[in-house]
């Protein structure tokens, strides 16, 4: 079975930190694991009980107390917020043994959904969550309200491509995470409005032991596949892409790919890669306005 972090000890201090991360979310909250064929799915469960689901999917190397620390008060007013640890990932979800070359996120999240009780959904990622959005929005379109993509791009390229930008924009720093290389590191993912990010201690010191304590090689069984054009014609309509100008995949043809495949996106101004963290205030408004709209749409037809 695939180890997750590089030592127990890194691991330990992993997890406490995203505990102390929970304790600032500032809303009442419960954890729970749902049983799927590849091991336990840890899930965060925030908001409205009687709320429209709102399932939130984290990007690589990061986990669900991290990605929404700024997001899940406000969108919990609104929705009933289920935020979901990626199989694989940082967080508190764990594989078992079935957790290989096979793994199919579909069939997971599908597991997921069913041990959640839900039968249709808002859906809302961040880098390879907004993949894993495009990916459920595809296959099981009739379970998505909505999907919104934060900080991601129309899948065309691949996992090489996927792989290669990772590459070129995380290292060195992400091989030597000092605190001076973290927030060097912090500068190149945001626009002006990083310290959103890099003047959270809690924040900073979990996004240091993730990069220093976890095995990147866990997360290796996700697929990402390319979307063929009458793909991406399925799914154009169904989601909006939210975007940072100065996010440096955007910047390395990102913003191009959603422009020239006519997707509906929306680009801010001075922002990057995190974009719910930089300008969460304004991403938060433009979930529930989308979300909203949708729902209200699905109510007249």
């Amino acid at each position: 079975m695939v180890r997750k972090y590089r030592s127990n000890k890194a691991g330990e201090k992993i997890l406490r930190s995203y505990d102390q991360l929970l304790e600032i979310w500032g809303c009442d909250l419960s954890e729970r694991d749902i049983e799927t064929s590849y091991g336990t799915i840890h899930v965060i469960e925030t908001g409205k009980k009687d709320g429209t689901p709102l399932v939130l999917f984290h990007g690589v190397g990061d986990d669900s107390a991290l990605m929404w620390v700024y997001n899940a008060k406000r969108l919990g007013e609104k929705y009933k917020v289920y935020a979901i640890d990626t199989m694989g990932g940082p967080g508190k979800s764990m594989p078992n043994e079935n957790y290989n070359k096979d793994f199919d996120d579909i069939r997971c999240i599908d597991e997921v959904m069913d041990g959640l009780g839900i039968d249709k959904a808002i859906i809302a990622g961040v880098s390879n969550g907004a993949y894993l959005v495009q990916a459920y929005t595809l296959h099981r379109p009739e379970k998505v309200i909505k999907g919104i993509c934060i900080a991601g791009s129309v899948a065309v390229g691949g996992k090489k491509m996927a792989m290669l930008a990772i590459l070129k924009i995380f290292m060195p720093e992400a091989l030597f995470p000092t605190e001076k290389n973290m927030v060097k590191l912090v500068m190149k993912l945001c626009g002006s409005h990083y310290t959103e990010f890099s003047d959270n201690p809690v924040v900073m010191e979990h996004f240091r032991s993730v990069l220093k304590g976890f095995n990147n090689a866990a997360m290796g069984y996700h697929k990402v596949e390319g979307l063929s054009p009458e793909q991406v014609d399925k799914i154009r309509g169904k989601i909006t892409y939210l975007v940072g100008e100065e996010d440096p995949f955007q910047k390395l043809g990102g913003k191009e790919l959603l422009i020239e495949n006519k997707m509906d996106a929306i680009f801010y101004e001075d922002a990057g890669h995190a974009l719910n963290h930089e300008l969460h205030d304004e991403i938060n408004k433009k979930i529930i306005e989308l979300a909203d709209q949708a729902i209200a749409g699905g109510m007249n037809t």
